[in-house]
């Protein structure tokens, strides 16, 4: 019966650490944050206020379980959104690049209040 429980618990551990919010370096972070800024997104976003959008500390919190969730962000940044978080809707910035999008993505995750 222990060795079960152990293997159940491993087993539950390993899939907590698939979902764990992704890590930059802190050159990555400093590059990331310098995107937002840049392109506009600390105008609607604020680490953990909202403004006119959620903040990045919500949005984190929100997909904290998802494994897919830099993927998921990353399309709504590049496409914009509308109705995952109210009516306003968010434009898309098709003009970053796929590496600043995915990179700025990541970052977010990293957001904790």
């Amino acid at each position: 019966m222990k060795k079960i429980t152990f293997f159940l618990m491993m087993a539950w551990a390993c899939g907590q650490a698939a979902y764990a919010a992704p890590t930059l370096s802190a050159k990555e972070s400093a590059a990331a944050h310098d995107l937002a800024k840049n392109n506009g997104c600390l105008s609607c976003h604020a680490l953990d206020e909202k403004i006119v959008g959620p903040a990045y500390s919500k949005i984190a919190a929100k997909y904290s379980d998802d494994k897919d969730a830099a993927t998921s962000l990353a399309q709504s940044i590049r496409n914009g959104s509308q109705g995952k978080w109210g009516r306003i809707p968010m434009p898309s910035h098709g003009n970053m690049s796929n590496e600043d999008i995915h990179l700025l993505a990541r970052w977010i995750l990293t957001i904790q209040k």
